[in-house]
């Protein structure tokens, strides 16, 4: 293991460790009945129980990112990216309304479509149920008034990380063609290892593990644990000076 896997590694089981500690602290899921089969629910449907979810799902993305970069699958690993970066932006957003006591009916209107079931009759086929998506420019708009003096400069740095990654989501052709080899043997459908690409991936995985790591301080501080949250805030401060990042 080389000293990046090592900064990665520990990363990635402070925040598991962060996630176990902040989950015993909110009402457990139960088990429920969904068309006559058992499943898993939080009953309560809290903020607090919607923050620790998205968290958990931040954090298992993170691990298959790292796990398809090491492969040199990086153009799923950018897929995976735009979903962290969208969860990230949910998970600000959350925090943001309860610390700064401002929630709004967008935070009432994420929550709702968060908690709806996939579909509300027992064949999928007679599902009637839909889900809208959050507005992304209004949140992203939420998040930047807090974000400093200068909310505007926020709101397009955000923006065209977000849109960069979307070629990844929907296929772009500039995208795709990365995948392509130089020398003309074709595209390269097991991952790009080895190429400036990956290297590339490499060094901007390492700006997601310092945003989850501050991802669980947010969700840590949303449940008042106010020391898991500073000790994550250092944890993030810790990796981010040992990849150089600061």
């Amino acid at each position: 293991m080389n000293e990046a896997q090592s900064n990665e590694s520990i990363a990635l089981r402070n925040m598991e460790v962060a996630l176990r500690r902040i989950e015993s602290q909110i009402p457990p899921p139960q088990k429920v009945l969904l068309h006559g089969h058992p499943v898993l629910r939080y009953v309560e449907q809290t903020i607090q129980q919607a923050l620790v979810a998205k968290l958990a799902r931040h954090i298992s993305n993170l691990n298959a990112a790292q796990i398809l970069m090491e492969h040199g699958h990086v153009h799923e690993q950018g897929i995976l990216q735009r979903t962290m970066d969208e969860g990230g932006s949910d998970i600000l957003f959350l925090v943001l309304g309860m610390v700064k006591n401002d929630l709004t009916e967008r935070h009432e209107s994420l929550l709702k479509e968060f908690w709806k079931e996939e579909f509300d009759a027992p064949n999928a086929l007679d599902s009637s149920q839909d889900r809208a998506q959050p507005r992304r420019d209004k949140i992203r708009s939420y998040v930047a008034k807090y974000s400093g003096p200068d909310p505007s400069t926020a709101i397009k740095a955000e923006r065209s990380v977000y849109k960069s990654y979307s070629g990844y989501v929907h296929g772009a052709a500039p995208h795709i063609m990365d995948l392509h080899s130089v020398a003309g043997e074709g595209f390269s459908v097991r991952g790009v290892a080895g190429t400036y690409r990956h290297d590339e991936h490499r060094a901007d995985l390492r700006n997601y593990y310092f945003r989850s790591l501050q991802n669980c301080a947010m969700v840590a501080k949303a449940v008042g644990d106010d020391a898991l949250c500073r000790q994550m805030t250092d944890s993030a401060d810790a990796y981010a000076q040992a990849v150089g990042l600061q």
